[in-house]
């Protein structure tokens, strides 16, 4: 971890290298008027909007909405099995096991033709009283259970004892896109009208606590949250099902979650603070977490450490190295074809399109763990045995 001082803002940084716009990200967060104690940029950091994605930000009474991000919730989950790979034949885990997954779980921009069950959604809320939520809710009925496009992905893997795994990244579908978009543009409103100091350039515009606005976007990004939860836990549970058809036998253990894009009331430095996580998961001392690779790379299962110098915090993944059209004009597709083949994996890169996610657009998965050795300790790595993306 190295440590720069930004404004008189101390940045503390786990990774040696971060892009330009990154940087210039970095040091408008460090202007911020109610910044509490420090930055934190994990090992995955890579330009986001307004916020850098792999970033962790303190706020004394203020929320930002695009320092949480737009797939408000989104995070991954990860199943154990008791069964061996290679106890699965290859026609069996192709034929039915992952057309069986593609026929139960929309991909992509894709939903449910028809409702699910409301029991599926979030409880514990009073949708009356969010506008863009309440609006939604003949959507969402549609959307739960569904993967997304980008670098959304379900996963089935093996540990170092050739067990089986299965994982998931998702969100929360395009509820999270319309929450959050709505109030920053709300932010930045009032921002104007107030003649804040935040410059609007920077796109960091903010909701004061104990107003209307700060609350009524709080209550619709924790039902986002819960929400991206019930979509992993729906398409978890109809994966499971998939895979018990087609190996009756077979035990699942109980499903581990961390989210990566929200903010939360939490204790640090002796202050109650505002910790704004995107793409950062929480890194409290014993919290199980994961850290998903690139397509074709490894993937693994972390215990928090209890850091206070990361605000308990840890990356989310390997973090982009390459935009998404930067890896389309410069991967060659025949050479990440031939390496996840090589592999042996079943693997979802058809044409050109598909090198935004290949390996190539990652950063070294193994760099960036043993980079943030100091807040995570690795409990499990898993290897990819086949594929399904968004």
């Amino acid at each position: 971890m190295e440590v720069k001082m930004i404004n008189n803002c101390p940045v503390k940084i786990w990774t040696d290298y971060v892009e330009k716009s990154a940087m210039r990200q970095i040091e408008n967060l460090t202007t911020l008027p109610f910044l509490f104690h420090h930055l934190a940029i994990m090992p995955d950091v890579h330009t986001g909007m307004g916020m850098p994605i792999g970033g962790v930000l303190a706020c004394k009474d203020a929320v930002i909405p695009n320092a949480v991000g737009v797939d408000i919730g989104c995070g991954m989950c990860a199943v154990k099995t008791n069964w061996k790979v290679a106890d699965i034949p290859t026609d069996v885990l192709r034929k039915q096991i992952m057309r069986g997954i593609r026929k139960r779980i929309p991909l992509g921009m894709d939903h449910h033709k028809e409702a699910q069950d409301e029991k599926y959604l979030p409880t514990g809320h009073d949708i009356d009283k969010m506008e863009i939520v309440k609006r939604r809710q003949e959507y969402i009925t549609k959307e739960v259970g569904t993967l997304g496009g980008g670098n959304h992905f379900i996963e089935l893997q093996k540990d170092e004892t050739g067990t089986l795994w299965i994982m998931i990244h998702s969100g929360s579908r395009n509820l999270g896109k319309l929450v959050g978009d709505y109030y920053n543009e709300k932010a930045k409103k009032l921002n104007e009208r107030w003649y804040s100091v935040v410059s609007p350039d920077i796109r960091l515009s903010f909701l004061p606590l104990r107003t209307d606005e700060f609350n009524a976007y709080w209550q619709e990004m924790k039902y986002c949250v819960d929400f991206a939860l019930c979509n992993r836990k729906l398409m978890m549970k109809r994966i499971e099902e998939v895979i018990k058809d087609a190996i009756p036998e077979i035990g699942f253990e109980p499903m581990i979650n961390i989210a990566h894009n929200y903010a939360a009331w939490e204790r640090h430095y002796g202050q109650d603070v505002i910790v704004h996580r995107k793409g950062a998961t929480l890194a409290r001392e014993g919290v199980i977490g994961i850290i998903p690779g690139s397509q074709g790379t490894a993937s693994y299962i972390v215990e928090g450490l209890g850091n206070p110098e990361s605000f308990c915090s840890c990356s989310h993944g390997a973090g982009r190295t390459l935009s998404r059209t930067a890896a389309i004009r410069d991967l060659n597709l025949k050479e990440e074809v031939e390496r996840l083949d090589a592999l042996g994996i079943i693997h979802a890169i058809r044409n050109q399109n598909d090198m935004q996610e290949a390996s190539g657009a990652y950063k070294d998965i193994e760099t960036v763990i043993a980079n943030e050795a100091d807040l995570v300790k690795v409990k499990t790595r898993l290897l990819p045995v086949a594929v399904i993306k968004g």
